[in-house]
């Protein structure tokens, strides 16, 4: 009996047979199996390892230094260079990946809309709106009015001016001149004139649309809170800015949303109204007066010049309070009047006809302030008379229209969210 069988039996168990031997080579051959198949996995992980390593390292193009040790030659960086990633493909990734989603977001409401349901508001949070007031709009505004202002060529007057009447659907058949070799420039063309039998002034209704464009929002005005499009708001005082100019009134001064509401409803029984209307760049860019009133007072608000467009109305509150803008006010047949021509991404020209000493997206402006202008003097104690359908001024480009008057408590707009308007064109009347 061999040693192994001689074992066997003192442990109490028998001789190795036939079967127990062939067993435990089996066993054995497997064992060396995974071994040697375990050593294999490691080593090609090792090997996909490096791969990569070294593909990522060339992809972020770092500097590679070769240290030797007593194991293997490897390769590595300096620490302060491996994370060195190159700034412009990650932020044209990001915006890029950012404009997506939005873009989307727009295309699902639309369908939504389509189908009749209702979407609630998604605001921009306020790193949303920093981040985009640190565009210099500003900057890139002025350097678009020099550029609208450089004379074109006779010869590349028509495919310019022919390419933005295919872009924004403009009709040149209402235009006063329309030979496009007449117009120099493209602020000409921007600011062109229109046909007098183009626009009839409605003369049955007591409020005309000031310009073309499309209603964003109207109606009353509640809790001194204006709806820029439906669900979205903005202060009132915020935005018009506060009565100090109206010192020689006995008008106590604004301490609550109701006092400064009283202060605009002059007439017992009236109540505030509002009309905003945003103007595309294929509009008529000129705004006319909405009604027979007297303006008194201007006051000029330097801000950013962010997109009016409806979209971004409906992304930031109080978009029209971020904005420059131009705010008239008066007085008409029923109390308060007013009329603010709101500025936009390359508008940061707004031109009122009447007031030579207003210059709007000035260089250097600080944060929160306003410009006052009375147009009352002792020469002149009413100030400037508006006809309605007068010229009254004109944007560089599209932009928006607020108007915030005081009126009787039956008076109707004939109006609809999202409607298409024409200067002229009735907004409403008793």
């Amino acid at each position: 009996m061999t040693s192994h069988a001689r074992l066997a039996c003192e442990r109490g168990r028998g001789p190795l047979r036939g079967g127990d031997k062939m067993a435990a080579s089996l066993g054995r051959w497997c064992w060396h199996f995974l071994r040697e198949d375990g050593r294999w996995r490691t080593s090609r992980l090792h090997c996909e390892n490096t791969s990569l390593s070294h593909f990522l390292l060339s992809f972020w193009k770092v500097p590679l230094q070769a240290i030797n040790t007593d194991a293997r030659k490897m390769h590595t960086a300096p620490a302060r260079t491996l994370f060195l990633l190159r700034p412009l493909p990650i932020l044209l990734a990001t915006g890029g990946g950012y404009l997506g989603y939005r873009q989307y977001e727009k295309y699902r409401e639309r369908e939504l809309e389509k189908l009749g349901l209702e979407i609630p508001p998604k605001l921009a949070g306020h790193w949303e709106v920093a981040l985009y007031k640190s565009v210099p709009t500003r900057l890139l505004s002025r350097a678009w009015g020099r550029l609208n202002q450089v004379e074109l060529p006779h010869w590349l007057r028509r495919p310019v001016y022919s390419l933005y009447i295919w872009t924004f659907g403009v009709n040149m058949k209402e235009a006063a001149v329309e030979d496009l070799h007449h117009y120099r420039n493209l602020s000409e063309f921007f600011r062109r004139k229109l046909k007098p039998q183009a626009r009839p002034v409605c003369g049955l209704h007591s409020v005309i649309s000031p310009s073309d464009g499309r209603i964003l929002n109207f109606g009353q005005v509640k809790n001194c809170e204006v709806e820029q499009v439906k669900g979205v708001t903005y202060s009132l005082e915020s935005f018009l800015g506060p009565r100090t100019y109206m010192e020689d009134l006995p008008l106590p001064p604004a301490s609550s949303c109701d006092s400064f509401r009283n202060q605009l409803v002059t007439q017992e029984g009236n109540e505030l109204y509002h009309c905003v209307i945003y103007l595309a760049p294929g509009d008529y860019h000129c705004f006319h007066s909405p009604t027979d009133w007297t303006v008194s007072h201007r006051r000029h608000f330097p801000g950013s010049l962010m997109s009016v467009n409806p979209g971004m109305a409906r992304w930031i509150k109080e978009l029209f309070c971020h904005n420059e803008r131009v705010v008239l006010t008066g007085d008409w047949k029923h109390g308060f009047f007013s009329l603010t021509a709101v500025g936009a991404t390359n508008v940061g020209s707004i031109r009122i006809y009447f007031d030579q000493d207003l210059h709007t997206n000035s260089p250097r402006y600080s944060k929160g302030s306003y410009n006052d202008f009375s147009f009352v003097t002792h020469a002149n104690k009413e100030g400037v008379p508006m006809r309605k359908g007068e010229h009254l001024g004109e944007f560089n480009l599209g932009s928006t229209i607020v108007l915030i008057f005081e009126a009787p408590k039956d008076f109707n707009f004939r109006l609809k969210a999202g409607q298409k308007i024409r200067f002229g064109e009735a907004l409403g009347s008793l």
